[in-house]
């Protein structure tokens, strides 16, 4: 009987990860599906920061750490991305949006083996901080969305 719960669980789990796919749209976030394989968006959202000149601070893969156990799951990345002056700017006008540093973009993969690149706005992730931050807050979080933005079309156009 523990085998069979042991099974049953087993293809409870792996059926859910298996049939994830995109991410939807929801409030604050940008949700771009695009025709590239999981890797090569990675790989593309890898040299879109770059040549906007901002820095990949942080990268975490569920996908890659599951690879290292034997086990076999859809392709995720998390990617932080900023730059030392705009941490600075950040933290002049709120140092609790501090904790909000580095924003992220999320690649994952869908069913077919290709890739969606999401993200929260900056926008988004400052309001919580905008009546601390004030004017120069919004001026930072609307800069950023520019970038955010920037990088998220260089990635998907190119390939």
């Amino acid at each position: 009987m523990r085998l069979l719960v042991s099974v049953f669980f087993w293809l409870v789990v792996t059926a859910g990860v298996s049939q994830a796919d995109s991410l939807s749209d929801r409030q604050g976030w940008k949700v771009i599906p695009t025709e590239q394989s999981y890797s090569d968006l990675v790989e593309s959202v890898k040299a879109a920061v770059k040549a906007e000149k901002m820095l990949l601070v942080t990268q975490a893969s569920a996908s890659s750490g599951a690879k290292g156990r034997g086990l076999k799951i859809p392709g995720n990345r998390i990617m932080g991305v900023y730059r030392n002056d705009y941490a600075i700017r950040m933290l002049e006008a709120s140092v609790a949006a501090g904790i909000e540093a580095p924003i992220r973009f999320y690649v994952t993969e869908n069913s077919d083996g290709t890739g969606t690149l999401s993200w929260k706005t900056p926008g988004f992730v400052f309001a919580p901080y905008m009546e601390e931050g004030g004017e120069a807050l919004a001026e930072l979080a609307a800069e950023l969305d520019g970038v955010f933005q920037t990088i998220a079309d260089n990635a998907v156009a190119s390939r």
